[in-house]
């Protein structure tokens, strides 16, 4: 979907958010399947929000370039990319929602597990768990209030990008109407040139027979009166 005019700084741009992006990918897919701690998870998590943050500002360059092109098609061509790649990072959020809540579940589960294969095990252990569930329940609620946040930003910018793009297209459209009205108005010389040429030469041409007229009726007096016998 990139544009052939844009220079080879679009194209790098492009280039680094598909990679970007695919890392992104990976990570969640590790946390999809990530079996525990819930330090893994949280390392995992921390890779993942920087990416995200990478990610977010090469979108913000490339839609920057997009409104420095000189051509319009252009212009439009790399915001349309630009939104492509907005969807895909929303996708990507609610992918590593999911693979969060996923991962937490199974660690929980795990962890219910083992405090009930435990026995009558120590107080201490029990402790530890609900201190570990009570972790676990923050984490989820912290990464689904950053996940709410990036959404909440993306819909903004996402329509900041349409407004622009619908400015853009009104100014084609007032830019189209003009040059109609600016082939009305040359039509409309060229005929009044084309008339007036012909007047013209209707004119020269009236002139030239009455000054024929003229000469002719001279030249017959003369005549008359230097030959009149004749």
């Amino acid at each position: 979907m990139m544009a052939s005019g844009p220079d080879v700084h679009v194209r790098i741009c492009g280039q680094e958010i598909i990679k970007y992006d695919l890392e992104i990918k990976a990570l969640i897919q590790d946390i999809g399947e990530c079996p525990g701690p819930q330090s893994e998870l949280t390392d995992l998590n921390s890779k993942v929000k920087e990416k995200f943050s990478l990610l977010r500002l090469r979108i913000q360059d490339l839609e920057q370039m997009a409104k420095e092109q000189d051509k319009e098609s252009d212009k439009l061509s790399i915001m349309s990319e630009v939104e492509g790649h907005r969807r895909q990072m929303l996708s990507n959020q609610t992918a590593w929602r999911k693979a969060n809540l996923a991962c937490k579940l199974s660690i929980d589960n795990q962890e219910k597990e083992e405090l009930i294969h435990g026995g009558d095990s120590s107080v201490r252990n029990r402790k530890a768990t609900k201190e570990s569930l009570v972790q676990t329940s923050s984490d989820i609620t912290e990464s689904l209030m950053s996940i709410s946040r990036m959404m909440s930003q993306q819909v903004q910018q996402s329509e900041e990008t349409m407004s622009s793009l619908a400015t853009s297209s009104r100014t084609v459209l007032e830019t189209n109407e003009e040059f109609k009205a600016m082939t009305g108005t040359i039509q409309l010389g060229r005929k009044l040139i084309t008339k007036y040429n012909r007047r013209e030469f209707t004119d020269k041409l009236l002139i030239f027979l009455a000054l024929a007229l003229f000469l002719a009726t001279v030249l017959y007096i003369l005549k008359k009166r230097l030959f009149p016998f004749i």
